[in-house]
């Protein structure tokens, strides 16, 4: 019986062209991403990260696959802790925040959702991380909301998942580009946020709404003539999103991002925080609580923490969402604290399990 199910778990991967499976006995879920041989024996190198307490590990494999724009897509699977191959199981894509990558929160959150017994998948959205696409560190929302949509491609083919059992979990800018993905792909069952981002109010209005229509313009008018002196051969502007090091007057929230992707608590170097000052433009075009009511009868739950900066962006879609929706807000916490933090992630993880086992079913 055993024998016949490892069999038939090996037929199942021949048909997913997009990334070269290795089968091999108990475990025949290895993945291959499309790089040199030398990276390619990297990637096939499984890691456990043990659990506490002595419980049994989750394994992470590095996998790969196109988006609609064929950008490879570099990503982290995590299956549950004595996973059986003969079971479809539930799973959650993750998105990281905006000029993070998979290793970081997003990669967290993955790993201790996959010790409650989702498969998840944590991945680097395009032109960032390990994941293809070029110039890098741009963004283009377009894209942004179709890689969620090429991580469902992926998982809806992996022979340990439920196609009709996904869902979605965004932290911070994903969570926009989340909230933008589940309306016009119904194969997300269930959309989680936390401290979610609306990056398009955030570049056209400044966080906290402190911006100007007026100094709006101006920096458009900006954006052109930069695209001009680019084309004609000039050096490409960009933008750090946190500064390397800290200034004498620099903003809680700026004190905030950089105490994480600055310092050993969740710096990467992958995460280099920088995106095209162009890039600006196409952030500003971009709404992602347009059509927020068309999400329903899908259920959204928006998890923000009391003290965020960030907060009113999830009182907004919370308010123009349609019914079944959540906004619940984790006490004391602030933006970030909710990437890591253990004492709120126990609560927020908490949340998210719940909201995800009612509606993953």
């Amino acid at each position: 019986m055993k024998s016949q199910n490892i069999n038939k778990m090996k037929k199942a991967m021949l048909i997913l062209t997009t990334i070269v499976m290795s089968t091999i006995d108990a475990d025949p879920l290895k993945a291959q991403s499309n790089v040199d041989n030398k990276q390619a024996a990297e990637l096939l190198n499984t890691r456990i990260y043990p659990l506490k307490d002595g419980e049994n590990g989750v394994k992470i494999q590095k996998v790969s696959y196109p988006n609609r724009l064929q950008i490879n897509v570099v990503a982290n699977l995590f299956l549950p802790p004595n996973y059986d191959i003969t079971k479809k199981y539930a799973a959650i894509v993750v998105g990281h925040p905006f000029g993070g990558v998979k290793e970081q929160t997003s990669g967290l959150h993955a790993q201790k959702l996959a010790e409650l017994g989702y498969v998840t998948l944590a991945y680097d959205a395009s032109f960032h991380g390990e994941s293809g696409g070029f110039p890098r560190h741009i963004e283009v929302p377009e894209i942004k909301v179709e890689d969620f949509s090429a991580a469902i491609d992926f998982l809806s083919n992996y022979p340990l998942v439920d196609k009709n059992r996904i869902g979605v979990l965004g932290v911070c800018a994903s969570g926009g580009y989340s909230v933008s993905a589940a309306q016009i792909d119904h194969r997300i069952k269930a959309l989680a946020t936390v401290s979610m981002y609306d990056m398009g109010r955030a570049r056209r209005q400044g966080l906290g709404d402190v911006m100007t229509y007026e100094q709006r313009m101006k920096t458009l008018d900006e954006i052109g003539e930069q695209r001009t002196k680019e084309f004609a051969g000039a050096k490409r502007k960009d933008i750090n999103a946190i500064p390397e090091v800290l200034g004498e007057n620099e903003t809680e929230n700026t004190k905030e991002f950089f105490d994480y992707y600055r310092t050993p608590r969740g710096n990467h170097p992958n995460s280099t925080t920088g995106y095209s000052f162009t890039s600006l433009a196409p952030m500003m075009n971009f709404f992602p609580f347009v059509q927020i009511e068309t999400i329903s009868p899908r259920p959204l739950l928006f998890i923000v923490g009391e003290r965020a900066v960030s907060k009113y962006f999830s009182e907004d879609a919370y308010k123009k969402a349609a019914a079944p929706k959540e906004l619940f807000v984790v006490p004391g916490a602030s933006h970030v604290d909710l990437y890591d933090r253990p004492e709120y992630m126990k609560v927020s993880l908490k949340k998210i399990d719940a909201f995800f086992k009612q509606y993953l079913k």
